[in-house]
């Protein structure tokens, strides 16, 4: 899939990410829904993605400084990457055919991708703290001397949530994120600082094939 579909302009930008939300809502609604793949945390954090960027792009649609044009280059580049993690994790398989990412601008595959099988081992997350209030992650093959997915992987799934005592299971994870490149970022509110984030990881292939979850860690957002 090509990875040059979103807009360069901002307001084409902003333009599409509205359809493409309003049309996979729709997607997803319905008795039965036409597509019933995509989970409601990931329709709710691409909805969060677009609150992001709209109050970062509204104030320079107006006379506006340097610094508001920054920030808007910069939530926007976090955007973006939560688009495509979207895109790729749900829109490129069925049940979303051919004629829906004509729809949403977004390019069809080539071909059929080899199918492969599920991972077996969890992967070895490193976490740091770039900046104020953000956690970075690294990830590779246990053993491996190169950051990065393994092959045949098509990214890595990072299950989080803000707590004083770390879950009981993978399963009471409330949150999570994913990434096709290394490193993934978590950003937090003001607010957010100085609290305990714990965090587990996983493989997935392209077929949303789940491999082992890493042990649960935790890291002190700064």
């Amino acid at each position: 899939m090509g990875r040059n579909y979103i807009p360069v302009n901002d307001a084409e930008f902003d333009r599409w990410f509205k359809f493409l939300i309003s049309y996979t809502e729709q997607k997803c609604s319905g008795s039965p829904p036409a597509w019933d793949h995509i989970p409601q945390a990931a329709l709710t954090g691409l909805a969060d993605a677009y609150a992001a960027w709209t109050t970062a792009y509204t104030p320079t649609l107006g006379p506006h400084t340097p610094q508001e044009t920054r920030e808007k280059n910069r939530v926007r580049a976090s955007v973006e990457h939560v688009v495509r993690g979207f895109v790729n994790r749900y829109l490129r398989f069925d049940p979303v055919t051919d004629e829906d990412r004509d729809n949403v601008g977004v390019p069809n595959r080539d071909m059929t991708p080899t199918p492969v099988p599920k991972p077996e081992d969890a992967p070895e997350v490193e976490v740091s703290t770039p900046l104020p209030r953000t956690l970075r992650f690294r990830f590779r093959r246990i053993g491996s001397k190169r950051w990065g997915k393994p092959e045949g992987v098509h990214g890595l799934e990072l299950l989080w949530m803000i707590a004083d005592a770390p879950p009981v299971k993978i399963g009471d994870f409330p949150h999570s994120a994913f990434s096709t490149r290394n490193p993934l970022e978590l950003a937090f509110d003001e607010d957010k600082r100085g609290k305990r984030v714990y965090f587990a990881a996983r493989w997935e292939t392209g077929a949303v094939k789940k491999g082992p979850e890493s042990d649960i860690f935790n890291a002190i957002i700064p």
